[in-house]
């Protein structure tokens, strides 16, 4: 199986993994066209970025292995990539720790990966209350909701750490959609949302969207960023 082509690399962040300082690989391709992704080269058109050679990719690791705590693997989405485990297997082969990055639409790899014990961590990204209609418009292609959910009922079981997050978008998710997939995800540890931002988006109409104020952001932080879920504290009185 062909380990996929590596289009970007980061070599050290400290933003990417929550407490842990990683290198970051990114991959090309994605299932999903979101109106508001910022990455959209990377998903439209990876042939334009040149391939990061594996080997160079591994030597550099394997030199610094005592001065980070793992990789992260991001894109686009890496699960579209069929040789992803093989991709991973090499990093955890020099004693690495890896998160991956992923919108949740390939439930079937996220379970490869977790029954071979291949990840440490996650990302998932959950763009909107699970609801088919809304969801497929963040997505900005037709979704297939029980394969979202899929990925979130593996994660939920897995033991693995897990985060999940929301990008907070003025106009289409604000507080009463966080209240929707907050009581949709129920008990989850890790739940966090990203500040809105109209630079340079897939969709040229979501650069007219304003930034989320950043008052308004800190109070929808304050309100949704809890490890619990209560449903009296999103009452909606």
């Amino acid at each position: 199986m062909t380990v996929p082509n590596i289009k970007g690399f980061l070599p050290l962040s400290m933003l990417d993994w929550p407490e842990k300082v990683s290198a970051v690989i990114f991959l090309g391709g994605c299932s999903f066209r979101c109106p508001a992704c910022h990455n959209h080269k990377l998903v439209l058109s990876p042939e334009s970025y040149p391939d990061q050679p594996l080997g160079r990719v591994i030597g550099y690791l394997r030199d610094r292995v005592k001065w980070i705590d793992g990789v992260t693997i991001t894109g686009g989405e890496p699960t579209c990539h069929e040789g992803l485990p093989d991709l991973v297997s090499r990093f955890k082969e020099l004693g690495l720790q890896v998160k991956l990055d992923t919108n949740g639409a390939n439930p079937s790899m996220l379970e490869t990966l977790i029954k071979g014990e291949l990840i440490d961590a996650v990302s998932m990204d959950i763009k909107a209350p699970l609801e088919t209609t809304l969801y497929s418009k963040l997505a900005g292609v037709s979704i297939n909701l029980s394969r979202i959910k899929r990925s979130v009922e593996l994660l939920k079981t897995s033991g693995i750490t897990t985060f999940f997050r929301t990008t907070v978008i003025p106009g289409l998710i604000e507080e009463d959609e966080l209240r929707r997939i907050r009581e949709q995800l129920g008990d989850v540890p890790r739940y966090s949302i990203q500040r809105f931002r109209n630079l340079d988006t897939l969709d040229p109409l979501f650069r007219k969207i304003p930034d989320l104020d950043l008052e308004r952001f800190d109070f929808l932080q304050g309100k949704f960023e809890q490890p619990q879920f209560s449903a009296t504290q999103f009452s909606m009185n």
